[in-house]
């Protein structure tokens, strides 16, 4: 049951991981660009929804990586 569980919790996070990934800016302008903002707005630094962006993909990529190590040290014992 544990073990069902933590997959799905793995398999949401891992969705949700793409998807803030791909919202990131690239070579283009990613998050800025997608709501409008200007070319000089995104040359002037990050914006606050950038660095939210960051600080909620940090927090997914912590949870993902507890989660699956959870998922392996429970399949292998």
């Amino acid at each position: 049951m544990l073990t069902a569980a933590l997959v799905v919790i793995d398999v949401i996070i891992s969705v949700a991981l793409i998807v803030l990934i791909l919202l990131h800016s690239g070579r283009g302008g990613g998050l800025s660009d997608m709501f409008g903002a200007s070319t000089g707005s995104s040359a002037a630094g990050s914006t606050v929804a950038e660095r939210n962006l960051d600080r909620i993909t940090i927090v997914f990529v912590l949870v993902f990586t507890f989660v699956t190590v959870a998922l392996a040290i429970r399949w292998s014992g």
